[in-house]
């Protein structure tokens, strides 16, 4: 188990919060921590498959609008408290690429829940799982990033991994349904990129933009039908103000500390253990190649991320 010392919790809390107006201080990477922050990320978002399984009635459009709603709510109160009353004037310190960051991150999150809808959850979640590859190519080309060998391993290792886990439902799905989940894979990268070049500034009101973007998008395709069940309503915040709004928080702190390959690879672990979730809560019984892929990547992982912390403390 990874346990943050309290001497660091000092040296957290200034990461999240004591930062310029616009832009954050320059401060000493700590890889390790940033590492730490997305393991925790990566294992709430992780919850977002369970917590979908539950939905009853509402679809893919009435989900994104309401989780759009709790998501963009929850970014907009950390504004607040970080800023007061010029948490609104963010708005303007993000720029075009930051504004465009919003547009890619809006079209992962929609074409997302058309892919996992319209083709098998297998052949989606192997598709995703080429982000760590495409965007350090990408980081490679646009941002001049070179990985390390161990985090070319990692990626490599967790690859393997998840083609283990979903490697009897490759063979199905529609090429719509695939295409959208190739669409999620580089709106994404392209995302991380853009966070990446833009690591000292505020990229808070990013999130909020995105979700505006995505709410405009689910509202033209059910703006005759947005009543939901209250538990569709409760769940849909809960994606929202609560996981979402989590991950991609942690996910912003961690890239300014982190390559964007290495940011991207802690994705694997929510592919791994929403299975075992559902498993556990549901008693949806995986499969043994479940099992053993989705303990391949989990190891991988942990395996890097314990690696940096301890380069961190020597």
């Amino acid at each position: 188990m990874v346990v943050l010392e309290l001497e660091y919790l000092s040296e957290l809390i200034d990461l999240l919060w004591m930062a310029e107006k616009y832009e954050f201080v320059d401060i000493r990477p700590k890889r390790g921590y940033a590492m730490a922050l997305m393991l925790v990320g990566s294992i709430v978002i992780s919850f977002g498959g369970l917590a979908i399984r539950n939905i009853e009635t509402a679809d893919n459009w009435q989900i994104n609008f309401y989780r759009s709603i709790a998501f963009g709510l929850a970014i907009s109160i950390v504004l607040l408290f970080r800023y007061g009353k010029t948490g609104t004037q963010q708005l303007k310190g993000i720029g075009l690429e930051g504004i465009l960051a919003a547009m890619l991150l809006a079209s992962a999150s929609i074409s997302f829940l058309q892919a996992i809808t319209n083709t098998t959850v297998a052949a989606t979640t192997f598709t995703l799982s080429s982000i760590p590859f495409l965007t350090a190519i990408m980081a490679w080309v646009f941002l001049g990033e070179r990985i390390g060998k161990s985090t070319i391993l990692t990626i490599f290792i967790a690859a393997v991994g998840i083609f283990f886990m979903f490697v009897q439902g490759l063979g199905s799905g529609t090429f719509y349904g695939n295409f959208m989940a190739l669409v999620c894979a580089v709106g994404f990268s392209f995302y991380t990129i853009i966070i990446r070049r833009n690591r000292r500034l505020e990229m808070l009101p990013t999130l909020i933009l995105s979700n505006l973007i995505i709410m405009l998008v689910a509202l033209m395709f059910t703006w005759d039908n947005l009543l939901i069940s209250w538990n569709d309503l409760l769940i849909c915040f809960i994606l929202g103000g609560l996981l979402s709004a989590t991950v991609n928080t942690l996910f912003l702190v961690a890239a300014k500390h982190l390559f964007a390959a290495e940011l991207t690879v802690f994705m694997l672990l929510e592919f791994t253990l929403g299975p075992i979730w559902v498993w556990i809560f549901i008693n949806e019984v995986p499969t043994i190649w479940t099992l053993v892929g989705g303990s391949i990547v989990i190891s991988a992982v942990f395996v890097k991320t314990v690696s940096e912390l301890r380069k961190t403390k020597v």
